[in-house]
């Protein structure tokens, strides 16, 4: 807090500003605007009705689900990145505390909380959207990248062995609080809190996938067809 102290309440209004714009960044809902670009289809209509990468695939193709996974990373890098520099300059000498482990690091994360929540409750979609896991990734890249690897490499090798997309989503989001404590076991507690919060209202979004798997009527990942209509 002396750190933050010594930027006066600018440091404060200049993260308000970052979090704002982040959010709003982040609620672009890229899979439904390349979706009718590209596809000319509106993919909140069919599958799962969700407009993340997963639902592209199944209703407009790997084309529309490449883009729109880029897109959605590159939204929560890039929104990370910018953040860091401008808070970093506005801090001065002081800037290395809100590197990760660091005394004011909770600054990005709560900037990175903005950025998923604006994906996961989108203010131009009636505050729905997709389920976080494309931009948490991309928040993930631009926090600490070595970070995001490990969480892709978990996502992999679960979505490999089980064929279910929303196993390896909903395990990798969970271990957010974990990965990170590991990864820097000096961070603050309101860092690891905000992070807690980050990854598991990504497995909230999953809820209605986890009902679906107790079920046994989850959609196993396919490339191969696509579908038309919408599941209940």
């Amino acid at each position: 807090m002396e750190t933050l102290a010594a930027g006066g309440s600018s440091i404060y209004l200049l993260l308000i500003g970052c979090m704002v714009v982040s959010y709003l960044i982040c609620g672009i809902p890229f899979g439904l605007i390349l979706g009718r670009f590209m596809g000319h289809v509106d993919i909140r209509k069919s599958g799962s009705g969700n407009i993340g990468t997963t639902n592209a695939l199944r209703v407009a193709g790997p084309k529309v689900a490449a883009a729109t996974l880029l897109f959605d990373v590159l939204k929560g890098v890039i929104c990370i990145n910018v953040s860091r520099v401008l808070i970093a300059g506005a801090l001065g000498p002081a800037a290395s505390a809100i590197e990760p482990g660091g005394g004011a690091d909770w600054l990005i994360a709560l900037v990175s909380l903005s950025c998923l929540y604006g994906h996961i409750f989108s203010p131009y979609l009636k505050f729905h959207g997709g389920k976080g896991i494309a931009t948490g990734v991309g928040i993930l890249f631009g926090f600490f990248w070595p970070l995001a690897i490990v969480h892709l490499a978990i996502f992999i090798v679960l979505v490999a062995i089980t064929k279910y997309v929303s196993v390896g989503s909903i395990a990798t989001a969970a271990l957010v609080p974990v990965t990170m404590y590991i990864a820097f076991p000096q961070t603050s507690a309101a860092s690891l809190a905000i992070w807690a919060l980050l990854g598991w209202t990504v497995v909230w979004a999953h809820r209605g996938n986890m009902k679906k798997l107790r079920a046994g009527n989850e959609n196993k990942l396919s490339f191969s067809k696509k579908s038309d209509k919408k599941e209940d």
